[in-house]
């Protein structure tokens, strides 16, 4: 079945067809430009969102990078970034294989539908012509039988007629005759225009037309198809994208899994841990003193309000340590030591420069190895360069090594104090008072090398005004020449005590607390058999009075 043998006589409603399949054509495309739009906005906007969270920047020191669920988060936004793109691809795609495609191929159809409407519509022309020429011919040949009849019954009359003369009688003979030959020769064109006309229809209708309308239908089928293939990229077009999708969404579901609880807590613990311990009880202060002294002794001793030399600054000294959990701190002074953090951060942060200046260190020195090498090479082979254009550059090799040195021999000094801090309260000097100097603690150590390391140890605390309260802080401590227990504890663990200061204990053995821990992990104790040194708090079991 096709248009030419079944639809011959609906040319009308072929020319319609094929203009709606056009004009269907055309609305696809723009259906799918407008997708494209969407898909161009949603990317753009994909684009933006990634911008907003995702830093241009991630320093390497930021805190928030320590934790697992923030380069989560990260990573979900940069498996968001790689989806945007691939809507991008899909935009593209949609835009230059089906909508460019569809409207070349829409204007190729357009100018091949023109050209075989002309070409029916100048048969149908021709077929009219032919048509008219046969109406004219018949019109013709129908008047000139009238008047030829007209003239036969006029000559005929005028021949019966007495009074007509011969004349008259011979003139309408001829004029009939004429008459005769005429309407024949009105038939005979007639019948040729007839003829042509029956030949012109039908290779009208039986060949003209049937192929104009077979190549219509040629031409409207492969649109159809052109636009089916359009229907099809418009899918295959996202399921090519589903891979590349299903992976980022892979990313982010391993973003997901890889968020670790337990780690980011100890990541908090190890960024903010102070390596002080808690606060001990709040001790009684017994206010009701100056209500006991006489009148005498108010007008003659020391003025109202003003401190004891002794008592208050001890209470003074024993407060300082104490740390409250919910007070707000106040803007620590950033110094070039890091005193101003908790013991634990500031060894972090020594470690971390430390580091950071043996790397620089390292590089100054094989940069100063390459100067040594091309000094040599041009020393051996002047003609390739004077060797005296090195030296303000190996000088200056020369000075950074030297400078770097000097930072990380203070650095090592620095951690080595902070290390130290703990386990060497047993080896510090203590001034109060212009008093002599004398040990803090006694140790089963040599006297000698004792003292050695302790006016060492003097000397490095000496020049960190960090570590200068620790000399106040224990210096009313240590005023009395034999001390009394505060209380008594128990080791509930071994410790070895091979650090200066330190002292051994066992298990489950029975001593003195001489003094309670300041905040920095530390408690100084008594062997009942003697010796005294500082162990772990966390190694006792305190009961104090």
């Amino acid at each position: 079945m096709d248009w030419g043998s079944d639809l011959w006589d609906q040319f009308d409603v072929i020319e319609r067809h094929t203009q709606w399949g056009l004009e269907l054509v055309e609305k696809y495309v723009k259906f799918v430009r407008e997708r494209t739009e969407i898909e161009q906005q949603y990317a753009k906007q994909l684009r933006n969102l990634v911008k907003k969270y995702l830093p241009k920047r991630i320093a390497k020191d930021d805190p928030e990078c320590k934790f697992s669920q923030y380069i989560s988060f990260q990573q979900v936004v940069k498996e968001l970034n790689d989806f945007a793109g691939q809507r991008e691809v899909v935009a593209e795609t949609l835009m230059t294989q089906i909508c460019l495609d569809l409207v070349k191929f829409s204007q190729e159809v357009k100018q091949e539908r023109k050209m075989h409407l002309q070409e029916g519509r100048r048969a149908q022309q021709h077929l009219e012509n032919s048509f008219k020429q046969l109406e004219a011919s018949k019109r013709k040949f129908e008047r000139d039988c009238r008047e030829a009849e007209k003239a036969v019954l006029l000559a005929e009359r005028l021949d019966q007629d007495i009074n007509a003369t011969k004349a008259d009688v011979e003139k309408a003979r001829v004029h009939s005759h004429q008459r005769m030959q005429m309407a024949e020769e009105s038939k005979n064109e007639y019948a040729l225009y007839l003829q042509k006309f029956n030949q012109d229809q039908g290779q009208f209708y039986f060949s003209d037309m049937p192929q104009i309308f077979s190549k219509l239908q040629s031409m409207d089928e492969r649109r159809t198809l052109k636009l089916r293939e359009g229907y099809r990229g418009f899918a295959d077009t996202e399921r090519q994208v589903l891979p590349i999708i299903g992976k980022c969404l892979d990313g982010v579901s391993a973003a997901a899994d890889s968020v670790n609880a337990s780690q980011d807590s100890l990541a908090l613990i190890e960024a903010h841990k102070s390596g002080f311990d808690r606060p001990g009880d709040v001790e009684f202060e017994d206010l009701s003193q100056p209500m006991n002294r006489t009148s005498s002794e108010g007008s003659l001793g020391t003025p109202k309000g003003t401190l004891d030399s002794r008592g208050d600054a001890r209470q003074i000294v024993r407060h300082k340590g104490k740390r409250w959990l919910f007070s707000k701190k106040n803007k620590a002074v950033i110094s070039e030591d890091f005193s101003h953090l908790p013991p634990e951060q500031r060894r972090k942060k020594l470690q971390q420069k430390m580091d950071e200046w043996s790397r620089e260190l390292q590089k100054e020195h094989d940069q100063r190895e390459a100067l040594d090498k091309m000094k040599d090479v041009y020393e051996k082979n002047p003609q390739m360069g004077n060797p005296n254009i090195l030296m303000p550059k190996y000088n200056e090799t020369i000075n950074n090594i030297q400078r770097l040195q000097l930072q990380i021999q203070k650095c090592e000094s620095w951690l080595a104090n902070v290390d130290g801090q703990r386990i060497n309260r047993g080896d510090t000097i203590v001034r109060y008072n212009n008093q002599p100097e004398r040990p803090v603690s006694v140790n089963n150590n040599d006297s000698s090398q004792e003292k050695d390391s302790t006016d060492a140890s003097h000397s490095d605390d000496s020049q960190d005004p960090s570590n200068q309260p620790i000399y106040t802080e224990f210096e009313e401590d240590f005023e009395d020449d034999a001390p009394s227990p505060i209380g008594m504890c128990t080791a509930a663990y071994p410790f070895d005590g091979s650090s200066e200061g330190t002292i051994a204990m066992t298990e489950g053995e029975e001593l003195s607390l001489m003094e309670e821990d300041k905040g920095d992990g530390w408690t100084r104790v008594r062997k009942l058999k003697g010796g005294e040194g500082y162990v772990p708090t966390s190694y006792l079991r305190i009961n104090q009075n």
